[in-house]
């Protein structure tokens, strides 16, 4: 594209607050090669920045992120097709299952914030994140279906999980969109904004997420991961171990000593 931006993915870290951004707003953020390799990487190095306390997940322009660039896509497929080799879907595993795993696995908390359709793989990065600030404006659809290909991006790991399995599969089977406040409704979603407050309440958010007891947050995401694929005893013996864990850090003392003064704690997120 002519008008392609330098940076398909803007990285900011300020004050233990990163802040990814999709930017490819002339595509509606689609996916291509470029903008997977450089949203993957930018998490992975949020995960891996001592300096970074949480995440903010965002995008420019009129969508968050449409998933995958079609018209990269069908010349991948022509390509593969007429060497009779590869695959080309190669990119779930390259890609997307990456950025996944690197929202859902840091010890950081990760806020999307979604100012616009979120569709496909667009849909599972809001979905993989543990908190969603959204636009009024904005829409989800899983799209996967339309175009004859089954869920990824882990949409058929967190869809069931968020709103049951029933009406999950009447979301993948029959994509269609679904505005703001209905995904509201359905437990999609944490806030609905209006869309000309979306960045600044989206950052208010992940700012107060950076600048709280981030040791217990990353626990809390701990332990509700475990929790959804183990027992109850499994996961009391996580809690204990979790528990045991928040309890020596730093923060959790001054959350007691300022908790005892009557003064707002302020943390080190150690």
């Amino acid at each position: 594209m002519a008008d392609e931006p330098a940076n398909t993915v803007l990285y900011d870290v300020s004050e233990g607050l990163a802040t990814i951004t999709i930017n490819r707003p002339d595509a509606m953020n689609a996916m291509n090669t470029a903008a997977k390799v450089a949203l993957r990487d930018s998490l992975r190095a949020a995960a891996a920045d001592p300096a970074v306390r949480a995440v903010l997940l965002t995008a420019t322009g009129r969508a968050f992120c449409v998933g995958q660039d079609l018209k990269e896509h069908v010349a991948t497929l022509t390509a593969t097709r007429a060497s009779g080799s590869g695959n080309a879907l190669s990119t779930v595993q390259e890609h997307y299952n990456p950025i996944v795993r690197a929202i859902t696995e840091m010890a950081k908390p990760v806020v999307a914030g979604v100012n616009g359709v979120a569709a496909g793989a667009g849909f599972g990065f809001a979905l993989a994140a543990d908190y969603r600030v959204v636009a009024e404006t904005a829409s989800f659809n899983t799209s996967f279906a339309g175009v004859a290909l089954t869920a990824d991006s882990g949409v058929s790991w967190t869809l069931p999980r968020l709103i049951g399995p029933s009406r999950a599969a009447d979301l993948l089977f029959f994509p269609r969109s679904i505005s703001a406040q209905d995904a509201l409704e359905l437990g999609l979603v944490n806030r609905v904004v209006p869309a000309d407050k979306l960045a600044e309440e989206a950052a208010a958010v992940a700012r107060a997420l950076a600048d709280g007891p981030t040791v217990a947050y990353a626990a809390l995401k701990e332990s509700m991961a475990y929790g959804a694929g183990h027992t109850l005893a499994e996961t009391l013996e996580k809690e204990d171990e979790l528990q045991t864990r928040a309890g020596a850090s730093q923060d959790h003392t001054i959350a007691v000593e300022a908790f005892l003064k009557k003064e707002k704690p302020v943390y080190l997120g150690k």
